[in-house]
């Protein structure tokens, strides 16, 4: 299927007529402000229980997940490159850094870095690496770093050539059949979810000694946290009911209170979800085959597969307010079975499939749910995602995203990768550097999927000068 690239729409006119042609809602701004008018300069309050912490831009510096840690979960250069990229781009509020397992069999691949009592010292100098890299411009004192945990659940390979080691809490039929896992493969246990639970504990325990000021307790993109939201079949204390499923949490949140009780909870939540795709016989996707009525396996979803009904999502936020958790990264989907929601983009990673929609419907239909849930819950402090399609436009919907409330920051994930300072020089009111622009070609997925130090191969010179970066083409070609 051919789209209009966005690169294409030169003028505020062609992007406004591409919105028209697609029958989107999507808005932005003609006229981009620099600091201090800028709505993107507009400092932001936020209550913690060491006191008011203000963060002086809506900025966000968005997780990702690393493949160029030690076997061990250490971290390297490689991984201390990027956190200081992090430090540069001039962000204010820092998500997590990257995602990091809590323990080492819950890594979803074998180089991820890994929380422990050994590695605590390459964290906390990780965080100091971002600090001097923020330092080097800007003040400090309105930065707020959050650490995000996490255990991947079904999607686990700690183990290099080996096969995937999950770790399920149901049986779903799609999934399991699309991993490989056979009709008795175990689930988790509750006596193991409870150890587990410990394990969150203790690691935001460390988080909180290496400096973090909040750690994110990860639920979106079908990792275990997530698929304890759609544990509807689950047996047990931990599925069933809504309060059930969300139990997970909720003792997770006892315990750090408990144990750690000047650190900050957040949540990046997958609101939405859709049925598992697959290529089709074009490589274009198209949902699975469901036979049986109504499809009861996506948190967020309305049955049908591919609709959305927020009625759980707004009572999970109802949840979050009630644990006194303010701070929510909002995104969708999962990387794995419906990357075209996740994350945007033209072009797929190699075990992808081909967009079955303009990536900008993709981008579209985050902002909106990000904005009802901001609609229904003005207190929470929620971040958008899905942004880095969007490119040249990005900044001036940023902009009346922020002014018209949708959501309180911008987050920003992949373009970090290749142009770091794009925050900064928009908010200096600089030209945007195109040639460094994210243009989604995918390769910071499909290289880490075939075992590659993740990075931007096509636009980032240091990792087009690597090994690596010849052989992601030969498996490209293949």
């Amino acid at each position: 299927m051919t789209y209009t690239r966005m690169a294409q729409l030169r003028t505020p006119a062609q992007f406004a007529e591409h919105i028209r042609r697609l029958g989107l809602h999507l808005d932005f701004e003609v006229e981009l402000q620099a600091a201090p008018e800028s709505l993107l300069a507009q400092p932001y309050t936020l209550a913690t229980r060491r006191g008011a912490q203000v963060l002086s831009n809506r900025w966000c510096a968005l997780p990702m997940e690393g493949w160029d840690a030690t076997t061990d979960g250490r971290p390297t250069e490689l991984v201390a490159r990027r956190w200081q990229r992090f430090g540069q781009s001039g962000a204010k509020l820092v998500w997590g850094c990257e995602a990091v397992a809590v323990r080492p069999d819950g890594r979803a691949n074998p180089r991820q870095l890994v929380i422990s009592a050994a590695n605590l010292a390459g964290l906390a100098e990780l965080r100091q690496a971002l600090l001097q890299a923020h330092a080097a411009r800007w003040p400090t004192d309105d930065l707020f770093i959050g650490l995000q945990l996490t255990h991947s659940g079904r999607f686990c390979r700690p183990s290099a050539g080996k096969q995937a080691a999950a770790r399920i809490l149901y049986r779903h039929p799609l999934l399991d059949r699309k991993f490989g896992l056979p009709e008795d493969y175990p689930l988790m246990t509750d006596a193991e979810i409870e150890h587990l639970i410990e394990d969150y504990v203790e690691a935001a325990r460390l988080a909180y000694q290496a400096g973090f000021q909040f750690v994110d307790v990860k639920h979106c993109h079908g990792y275990l946290g997530h698929e304890f939201l759609s544990a509807v079949d689950r047996p047990g204390k931990y599925g069933g009911s809504f309060e059930n499923r969300t139990r997970f949490l909720r003792e997770i949140t006892q315990g750090i209170r408990a144990d750690v009780s000047g650190l900050e909870i957040g949540v990046r939540l997958s609101a939405f979800d859709f049925i598992p795709f697959k290529p089709g016989a074009d490589g274009v996707g198209e949902p699975e085959a469901w036979s049986t009525a109504g499809y009861p396996y996506a948190f967020g979803g309305d049955g049908a597969g591919t609709g959305i009904d927020l009625s759980e999502p707004h009572r999970f936020l109802d949840l979050l307010e009630s644990l006194d958790i303010r701070l929510v990264n909002v995104t969708g989907g999962s990387p794995y079975y419906t990357p075209h929601i996740q994350r945007p983009a033209l072009f797929p990673p190699s075990d992808g499939y081909q967009p079955p929609e303009d990536p900008l419907v993709g981008v579209a239909r985050q902002i909106g749910v990000t904005a009802a849930l901001k609609a229904q819950h003005p207190g929470l402090l929620l971040v958008g995602s899905g942004y880095s399609y969007l490119q040249e436009w990005l900044p001036n919907v940023a902009q009346e995203v922020v002014r018209s409330g949708k959501a309180d920051f911008v987050g920003l994930g992949r373009m970090l990768l290749t142009y770091p300072e794009m925050c900064a020089d928009v908010l200096a009111g600089k030209p945007l550097q195109r040639k460094r622009i994210c243009r989604t070609f995918s390769d910071c997925t499909t290289a880490p999927r075939h075992g590659l130090v993740s990075g931007c191969y096509p636009l980032d010179s240091f990792y087009k000068g690597r090994p690596e970066a010849a052989r992601l083409q030969n498996l490209k070609k293949k």
